[in-house]
């Protein structure tokens, strides 16, 4: 009987100068896209000097601009994730008509221009509105305020959570916790013994994710903040406008912390996948 194993072939056929080649465009292309950009926003926010840089990060506007993008990031993140644990429970967990369409709105704010969010915010609760102009008689406004702000902010952010927790509870099922439920376990002890333990990676995932997109959101937060200096300018609006005012130095500063934030996110992200990385890599199998 003839041997009919076959000798070992490798994934792809390209030669070794082919795949150089391919790495090195893909090398060049990430330099181009990402590493020289970055260093470019270093390098002028420190043209002056350090003393320069910090001190256009110690005035009252930019420290005005940076509390307040905080704020907004620690009030959306948190209810971005409530949010998300609550549509990707309800999602998972029951079986009824039109499942297919609330993850398709679940998923608008991916489709949808943030300016569009803005202008709809805006159009709910602006002054001229019915609902807006009661508030802003209550001294509750909206728009042009931090609540506006919060609102854009969510409205962008709002997938990154959800779509994290979805696959992975769909794939866990509902066994665990419907033998929590026959064991006794009221709903809560089943969420926070059964449920939450299972999802904490991804949910810890999305919420990063979530984290460095309210940073650095723009569009939305521009059509409804109003772009006030030092009550309603975020980070990216303050960078915005210090440039357009020729003041480089002040706005480069600005975007270099910004994009500090931005990378300190990445290295949790990227801590995160490689301290955890079977627990996540079993989250994001689909």
């Amino acid at each position: 009987m003839s041997d009919t194993s076959l000798p070992f072939r490798p994934a792809t056929e390209e030669t070794p100068l082919t795949r150089r080649l391919l790495i090195g465009v893909a090398v060049l292309g990430l330099a181009l896209l990402v590493f020289a950009p970055l260093a470019a926003v270093f390098t002028e926010a420190l043209a002056d000097g350090w003393a320069a840089a910090l001190a256009s990060l110690g005035n009252h506007d930019a420290r005005s601009a940076i509390q307040l993008t905080l704020i907004i990031t620690a009030i959306a993140v948190p209810m971005n994730a409530a949010f998300g644990i609550a549509a990707a429970w309800f999602i998972t967990k029951f079986d009824f008509r039109g499942k297919a369409f609330l993850i398709t709105l679940i998923d608008l704010p991916f489709s949808v221009s943030p300016v569009v969010a803005g202008l709809c915010i805006v159009l709910m609760f602006g002054a001229n509105s019915l609902v807006g102009g009661w508030l802003v008689a209550h001294g509750f406004p909206i728009v042009f305020a931090l609540p506006g702000i919060v609102l854009a902010t969510m409205f962008v952010t709002f997938p990154f959570v959800a779509r994290e927790l979805i696959p992975v509870m769909i794939e866990q099922g509902r066994a665990e916790e419907e033998a929590a439920l026959t064991l006794g376990a009221g709903g809560w002890r089943v969420f926070w013994t059964v449920t939450l333990p299972n999802i904490r990676w991804a949910l810890l995932y999305g919420v990063l994710l979530c984290n460095a997109r309210a940073m650095g959101e723009f569009g939305a937060v521009a059509v409804v903040s109003g772009k006030i200096r030092g009550q309603t300018a975020t980070m990216p609006i303050t960078i915005e406008m210090l440039y357009n005012e020729y003041l480089s130095v002040a706005a480069f500063s600005m975007a270099a912390l910004l994009t500090a934030l931005a990378l300190l996110t990445l290295l949790l992200k990227t801590a995160l996948e490689r301290r955890h990385a079977d627990a996540l890599a079993a989250s994001h199998r689909h």
